[in-house]
């Protein structure tokens, strides 16, 4: 059961390299309905831990199944725009109620952090609601009006790396420059 946890969450992760390869390869429709039985299974085999996730699961079968329905391909080039709206609302949902995603996930490994952490973490949180905004525009505007290609290379590539070079710029900053200014401090 775990490993078929990782297989669809690994092929989610690929979702638009999927994309790409069903609609140059594949005959109208499989992809869509592929994706769907992909989505209703990560689906099923998350029911005990549905949360947040739950919306672009159902977002993604609602997109794969009209796709099928209506026979628009074109529709599954939306899914990495829910995806972002998703995590926007839940990054932003934390800002608002508190405590701020950054810092829920920073107390994962650290459950004391020091008090003058939290609006270093808040401010962190925005700055990933701001890459949720950029990239969920990004994916809107490829969707709309460029190639599969460009679609594919930004969706399945640079939303990745900018993300990537978040998370590693705010963990070099923190691991070179704060943790540095607190040894001085001490």
């Amino acid at each position: 059961m775990r490993a078929l946890e990782l297989l669809t969450a690994a092929l989610l992760l690929v979702y638009p390299l999927a994309v790409w390869f069903g609609l140059t390869y594949l005959p109208p429709g499989m992809l869509a309905g592929l994706l769907c039985l992909l989505l209703l299974l990560r689906l099923v085999l998350k029911r005990q831990q549905l949360s947040a996730m739950a919306l672009p699961l159902f977002a993604g079968i609602a997109l794969c199944a009209g796709s099928l329905i209506a026979k628009r391909q074109d529709w599954l080039l939306y899914y990495p725009i829910v995806i972002n709206l998703t995590m926007l609302g839940v990054f932003g949902q934390s800002l608002l109620r508190g405590p701020s995603m950054v810092e829920r996930l920073a107390r994962l490994g650290e459950p004391d952090l020091p008090d003058e952490a939290i609006p270093y973490l808040r401010r962190l949180t925005v700055l990933w609601c701001l890459l949720f905004v950029v990239n969920g525009g990004m994916a809107f505007y490829t969707a709309q009006f460029t190639s599969l290609e460009i679609w594919t290379l930004y969706n399945g590539l640079i939303a990745y790396l900018l993300m990537g070079l978040l998370a590693g710029g705010e963990w070099l900053y923190r691991t070179l420059v704060l943790k540095k200014g607190r040894r001085k401090n001490a």
